[in-house]
This record gives C-alpha cells, structure tokens and sequence, in this order.
C-alpha cells in the first residue's frame, strides 16, 4: 500500500512512526505547502489505515501494532506528566502497589518522589530505574522475558509472580480504550500480566490520555467498570463518562485541574 502513495506522504508516514504524531500545522510548514494539501494527504493516508486522524493532525495506525515506545514517550508528554502527579495524589504513603508497563505509568512513579514507605511491585524496568535508589521505598521486579522494545516483563513467570500478592492498588495503563469502555492493548502476553495485576489488587488506577479514545488494539485487558479510578487528561466522551458515574469509578481529569490551578495562580 505504501508505493500508492505520494514521496511527501511517505516522509509524513516516516514522520508519523518516529514522533507518534504529526499535526496539519507543523506539516504544511515543513513541506511548505498549505494546510488544505496535509489534510488531503492526511485524509488519503487514513484511507489506506496508515494513519489514524485526530483533531489537528493524525496518529499511526494502531489496529495491530503499536507506536513505539520512544515515539509514545513524546506524545501528549505533558498531560501524561499531569496525569502522573494527579494519580500519585490518589495513593498514600504506606501502601502497597502494582505498577505495569506503559509511558504514562511511568510518570506516576516518577511522581511518587516525596511517597514514604510504599511497596511498588513492577514488571516495568524503567518504573524500576526510577525508584530503586529511593530510600523509604521498597521495590520488588517481576521475573521473567525482558521485552527489549520497551522494557516490559512479560510471560506466564511474571504472571505467576504478580499471583502471589494482594496489593492496596494497581496503577495500570492500555493502548486503547473502546467506546464501550472496552480497555485495549497489542500484546496478549502484556495483557496476560495486566489481568492478574487487576485481579490481585484491591482498588485500580487507570491512566490514560485522551488520545486513547482515538486509537484501537486488537486485545482486550478489562472493562472500564472494573476500575475504582480513571484518570485522564480530559474524557470528551460522554458515553465513557456516564459509564464511569453508572459503576462509580471516580474520574480524575488532570487537565481540567491543571487549568483551575493556571487561573488561580493568575487571580493571585
């Protein structure tokens, strides 16, 4: 499908894989075209499921395969920091919890900085980087195959040694989530390690930016009224919304308190 398109749609595609999204804007002027022309090639490479559209530009195509890690890294890295630092607030010291793979979760553990006394069982390596020089923390890995795309432990080991434990909380991400509430995710062996991290933990943390509501994934990890917590940037559906009113899981839009802090730092 790729050599029925343009040279300019092909370093857009290039573009798309290496940063994990482009926009119409930043487009037309590296290509010096005008925005009617990206959104054309957007629109035709969307056509052939190369790319998926967003609004203000387009995201790879995500039905089988995902973005890359490094590529997720940079993709809406400020609301996932936001998202981090609004799920930390939800745990307290002196608890138990899992942590699993995925770019905004590490931002939640990049937030527990000032946590005391916590217990963090992870089968995220960079989660593990991250806090095993913490001194009022204790840290537990996962055994089992590395993934060396990402860094994730993954395999019926890490699920065998996720089964031994009950945590206070388990603080997981997903790849997509369907408008049924459906959660989505790529690789059935990571899917296996987020069900019994589900199972095995008393309250679960969902983190996950809206641009998950965009995206699709063939696998399914669970469904959004197994949650206790959502926390997103902001959740324009309002399906989703009433879903999580309807199984009382506690929706957190960082955004939105973002903003509230923005206008009170300005009143003042």
């Amino acid at each position: 499908m790729i050599d029925q398109v343009s040279q300019r749609q092909q370093d857009i595609l290039a573009l798309a894989r290496l940063h994990g999204r482009v926009s119409v804007e930043e487009l037309a002027a590296r290509f010096e075209v005008t925005p009617q022309t990206i959104r054309k090639d957007l629109n035709e490479l969307c056509d052939s499921r190369l790319l998926s559209r967003i609004h203000g530009g387009a995201v790879v195509a995500s039905g089988v395969e995902n973005v890359s890690y490094e590529a997720r890294r940079l993709v809406a890295h400020g609301e996932k920091r936001a998202i981090g630092e609004a799920a930390a607030r939800l745990i307290p010291n002196s608890a138990s919890l899992f942590i699993n793979i995925g770019t905004t979760t590490e931002e939640v553990a990049r937030a527990l900085g000032d946590h005391e006394d916590l217990l963090v069982i992870t089968n995220n390596l960079n989660v593990a980087t991250l806090l095993y020089r913490h001194p009022k923390m204790s840290l537990i890995v996962a055994g089992g195959p590395v993934r060396r795309a990402d860094g994730a432990v993954i395999g019926s080991a890490a699920v065998d040694f996720i089964n031994q434990f009950k945590v206070d909380y388990a603080v997981i991400g997903a790849s997509a989530i369907d408008e049924d509430g459906t959660l989505l995710d790529f690789d059935y062996r990571e899917v296996r390690v987020a069900r019994a991290i589900i199972d095995n933990a008393r309250r679960v943390i969902l983190v996950a930016d809206k641009l998950k509501l965009e995206r699709s994934a063939p696998i399914r990890v669970g469904h959004l009224r197994e949650l206790d917590y959502f926390v997103t940037d902001a959740l324009p559906s309002g399906a989703l919304r009433e879903m999580c009113a309807a199984h009382r899981v506690e929706l957190v839009e960082a955004g939105a308190e973002a903003g509230a802090h923005e206008t009170s730092d300005a009143a003042e």
